[in-house]
């Protein structure tokens, strides 16, 4: 079941970080060691080598790794306070992440949690500094040496204004570690960076068709302490969306903006990525917003907005830039005020109205979930699940694939109160994959993601597909798109729903967390969750006097087979089932494994005796009969084969239920590299099952879902499964 935490939406500035680095020391431990050993810290887990930097490609020219000291008589960790002007870019196309370091600048408590301030290159100065960063519910604490990628005694990654100030190097070095190379950071969004930055929760508005009061929700939003970013869309190229092409048209080069399962294609292209316009604006790249104005601007009132380039330059040449005439009909002292250190520092004002008109996305992540309010503090509860997609089980897809849509995750989602003076209740969904970075190196990139809700129905543990067939969903994510997180807000009435997350395209793995926010009293928890198993006791076997014509034949091949002790062994069980089953035209299959056998005999074997009789052979030939039906059921195509995907289906229908990490343990064991179960491996799979959940029962005599074993009653039952 993956893992659940509920809490509630007060900050978290107490939790305190985990430590990561391989040996288990903290970065106290570590300073302490080198101070006491007179060395300068070397990590072992992010060392000064070729594969930190690049994992595709070769390092293009000679790099140096140096310390701080080597670059600068006199360095500093930072030089007065750590401002947003300390930040410029070097090579690595990583825009995202200094914008939202330069948005972490404005809000002095989160920027303190970020960047610990206890480190210098003076007192205590062991060549060995931390940084904090939240990732999936948890707070972690990376550690790195202050060795840093230089050419000709300059660095050429993110470095300061200041040729003395190192604290933002050292930050995306912390940064680069914590996703596996500094290659990882390439391409990405702002608002993740801000997330791992806060452990905030995101929202996008497309400037193009943003509410009203777009500048009074950012405006608020900066008040209250959240992040912002903005970027342009490059130019892109629509195309009518055909499903089963999709992937003659994914790649690295591409992002996928699939609006809600059908639409159109948007193609990017990669060569047009940050090309500046001739206003001094640049596309596809990353911007921080770092300020919002009201002034009196002959005799109007103008709504600004103040802009950071995190190259350090390259700046808006239009109305409201640096120079511009416009300043010259403003007040002296609003003037002073609004331009104060106004220099060719990639900051730069524009009017509000022309921003809209330029830039067409705003992200904002809000610091705390008691942040998403629009005017007074409330109380949020938030509850938080871990869970993944696994091929063949839990990797069903979006909605248009209807076959294996139903064996998605599903959650339960009970909203109880309304808001304050109002009939619904208020939600924040947040559906984030996890790890895709460090995957990256492995040849995985992000996945395709969305949500789906709908109205839960009653007394359901998990919806099954006809469910999907004839509902329409309540709400739903607006695209189905390539980022980390995919976050949406709706007001719905108080009621229980179904959250459903998938991949865009069945069969496609990844680990997610999803967060739910809501403003009133709520419940969630997981469907699909329960264990347990109905399994009555079989029938006795009708005497010999009263058998049908099917169990005369069976007892006649019976005696044929077995000895004089009137029981079958294993191979003579694999001998008369095989040929018994290969009569019956409807199965297909190439004949029962010595493995089934073996696991056939575990189960109905009552005496011990490790062989069958024929009472105990005619009440396995009864379950056998219904498995039969079961699979052929699902065989429609009469291939001798059952997806993986219908199991939990097959499973149930024979008296057992399992959990969505029961049944991604059963798929990855007996599913082919079609997501197909053969006759064979289903009817092994079944026999197991009951056999332990018979073994369980027998133990669990009072009935309380757990029972106490001897290391030998472990081992006896393993064995014997």
């Amino acid at each position: 079941m993956p893992l659940q935490s509920t809490l509630s939406g007060r900050g978290s500035g107490s939790i305190k970080a985990e430590d990561t680095q391989s040996d288990g020391k903290s970065f106290e431990e570590l300073r302490h060691e080198c101070l006491q050993k007179g060395v300068l810290f070397e990590d072992p887990d992010f060392p000064a080598v070729d594969s930190s930097l690049f994992f595709s490609q070769s390092v293009p020219v000679q790099i140096e790794w140096k310390r701080p000291k080597e670059l600068s008589e006199n360095p500093k960790f930072i030089v007065g306070n750590a401002d947003r002007t300390d930040i410029c870019q070097g090579q690595l196309g990583d825009c995202w992440l200094l914008a939202a370091i330069a948005s972490l600048t404005l809000k002095k408590d989160a920027l303190a949690r970020v960047v610990p301030h206890d480190q210098d290159f003076d007192h205590r100065y062991a060549g060995i500094f931390h940084f904090q960063f939240w990732q999936h519910n948890r707070w972690l604490d990376i550690v790195v040496d202050d060795r840093l990628p230089s050419v000709r005694n300059q660095l050429i990654m993110l470095h300061s204004a200041s040729n003395n100030e190192f604290w933002s190097a050292l930050l995306e070095k912390a940064y680069a570690k914590l996703h596996g190379s500094y290659e990882s950071l390439k391409g990405g969004s702002t608002m993740e960076a801000m997330e791992d930055f806060t452990g905030g929760v995101g929202e996008v508005y497309e400037t193009k068709n943003s509410p009203n009061n777009l500048f009074k929700i950012m405006k608020k939003a900066l008040d209250r302490g959240s992040m912002m970013g903005c970027s342009i869309d490059v130019k892109f190229l629509l195309i009518p969306f055909n499903y089963y092409y999709l992937h003659l048209l994914q790649s690295s080069s591409s992002v996928l903006n699939l609006s809600g399962c059908f639409g159109f294609l948007q193609i990017t292209s990669s060569a047009e990525s940050e090309a500046k316009t001739t206003t001094g604006l640049v596309k596809g790249h990353a911007y921080s917003i770092t300020g919002l104005e009201e002034v009196n601007y002959r005799g109007n009132t103008i709504q600004l907005i103040r802009v950071r380039n995190p190259w350090g330059q390259v700046e808006w040449n239009g109305p409201w830039s640096d120079k511009s005439r416009e300043w010259s009909y403003v007040d002296k002292a609003d003037k002073n005020r609004i331009l104060q250190n106004s220099t060719e520092d990639g900051e730069f004002w524009m009017e509000f109205e022309d921003f809209k008109r330029n830039y067409d996305k705003v992200e904002i992540c809000n610091m705390t979930p008691d942040d998403l309010t629009d005017s007074t503090k409330r109380h949020w509860e938030v509850s938080m699940f871990e869970g993944n997609w696994i091929r063949g089980s839990t990797a069903g897809g979006c909605r248009n694939y209807i076959d294996t849509f139903w064996t998605n995750p599903q959650f339960m989602l009970q909203l109880e109160d309304a808001d304050d003076d109002d009939d619904v209740c208020s939600v924040v969904i947040a559906l984030m994959q996890k790890n895709r970075r460090k995957l990256r190196k492995e040849g995985l990139d992000l996945e395709t993601i969305g949500f789906t809700v709908y109205e839960a129905p009653d007394n359901e543990d998990q919806a099954g597909k006809d469910f999907f067939r004839y509902h329409a969903s309540k709400a739903r994510s607006k695209t189905y798109i390539n980022m980390r997180e995919v976050s949406e807000r709706f007001t719905l009435p108080p009621g229980k729903y179904m959250l459903v997350p998938t991949t865009f395209q069945p069969h496609h793995e990844a680990d997610f967390l999803i967060r739910i926010f809501s403003e009133g009293k709520a419940g969630a928890l997981e469907m699909g969750s329960k264990v347990d198993a109905d399994l009555p006791d079989p029938p006795m076997p009708s005497p010999p006097e009263e058998e049908s014509d099917e169990e005369k034949g069976l007892r006649r091949l019976f005696e044929q087979l077995a000895g004089a002790d009137e029981a079958i062994s294993v191979r003579e069980l694999q001998q008369m089932l095989n040929g018994v089953l290969s009569r019956r035209k409807e199965i297909k299959f190439e004949g029962l494994s010595l493995s089934t056998c073996h696991s056939i005999i575990n189960l109905m074997d009552m005496d011990n005796t490790g062989k069958l009789e024929f009472q105990e052979f005619k009440v396995f030939w009864e379950k056998m009969k219904k498995w039969i039906m079961l699979f052929l059921s699902f065989d429609t195509d009469r291939s001798g084969k059952m997806s993986s995907y219908e199991l939990r289906i097959a499973l149930k229908a024979a008296g057992m239920q399992l959990d969505n990490k029961l049944l991604q343990l059963v798929g990855l064991r007996f599913a082919d590299g079609n997501y197909d179960i053969d006759f064979d491996d289903y009817l092994t799979c079944i026999v197991r099952l009951e056999s332990m959940f018979r073994a369980f029962q027998a133990m669990d005599k009072f009935k309380r879902g757990r029972v106490n074993m001897t290391m030998m009653q472990f081992l006896m039952l393993s064995m014997n499964v």
